[in-house]
């Protein structure tokens, strides 16, 4: 059961989070994503929203954007609430709820920060230790030239040798650019932390539309790690119709339905490859994170 604390407040005093409540926990779950060039077509961070939803998870924390956004780039947006002007700052969320089997669960949603990012991993390091968790997992999603229709590819990778052989995951050979993800993922493994990240393979020609598709595919990823039930029927209603609307897309544009129909011609051999040899997929992870920095 996840228990509120309202005192010891010193033991929460971590630099660059504002704590709300002070929560103390035992084998805690944290779950992460953010908006950016890790999270194509919105997959990645609406798996962890959607889970933040379905485990009612309320805020405890707030990462202080001051120290890790250029709001030149990253702007703040102002609304209005009632009579008054309020200015909404970028900010990334610690929230906290709980699994089916009792687990706390932690999740932290928000946006790639520009700024400081070993500060930015030592802050949510802190987060994580100061909340106990025992494990961590990080999603994302890439763009890749597979078909809309496809299943979803999704590939698991980790730092941590005894994770890679009890879920059968391939340890990445990659050297190359790399994003917040990579950067936590590294900082959390280093600090002691069963770690690993799910990536999603989203459709490069449709990759500026939200993917619930590839969304749902993380959720499951992570629901099966976690081992607790789905229960993801509004995802599961965004993906079908996620794919009648991609359809009527293509179809209105014969050069996009032209090279949709390459891809799919070549599908079933890509798929065979991808199912039979894991590397296939972290191949075209690595091709991304190089066009990226290219």
């Amino acid at each position: 059961m996840v228990r509120i604390a309202r005192s010891a407040d010193s033991l929460f005093v971590v630099e660059h989070v504002e704590w709300s409540e002070h929560p103390v926990l035992q084998d805690a779950v944290l779950l992460a994503a953010f908006t950016g060039w890790n999270d194509a077509g919105d997959a990645a961070t609406e798996a962890v929203g959607y889970l933040t939803r379905r485990y009612d998870c309320q805020r405890v924390a707030i990462i202080d954007p001051e120290y890790f956004y250029d709001f030149a780039s990253v702007r703040p947006s102002v609304r209005l609430e009632g009579d008054d002007r309020r200015i909404d700052w970028p900010v990334n969320e610690v929230r906290l709820g709980e699994l089916d089997d009792g687990r706390p669960l932690v999740t932290i949603l928000g946006i790639e920060p520009r700024l400081r990012w070993r500060t930015f991993s030592e802050a949510l390091l802190s987060v994580a230790t100061q909340l106990s968790a025992s494990t961590v997992v990080t999603l994302g999603a890439l763009l890749t030239d597979t078909h809309h229709q496809a299943p979803v590819d999704v590939i698991g990778a980790s730092n941590n040798e005894v994770i890679n052989l009890e879920l059968g995951l391939t340890p990445s050979q990659y050297e190359g650019p790399t994003g917040i993800i990579g950067v936590l993922n590294d900082s959390f493994h280093r600090g002691g932390f069963d770690s690993l990240s799910f990536w999603a393979a989203v459709p490069s020609y449709i990759g500026h539309n939200p993917s619930p598709k590839a969304a749902l595919a993380l959720v499951q990823e992570v629901v099966n790690f976690l081992d607790i039930p789905l229960g993801a029927t509004d995802l599961q209603i965004a993906a079908a119709s996620y794919d009648r609307q991609i359809n009527e897309l293509v179809e209105s544009d014969p050069n996009l339905a032209e090279y949709a129909q390459q891809l799919l011609d070549e599908a079933t051999d890509e798929l065979t490859d991808m199912a039979d040899n894991p590397q296939a997929m972290i191949d075209e992870l690595e091709k991304f994170l190089r066009q990226q920095d290219e």
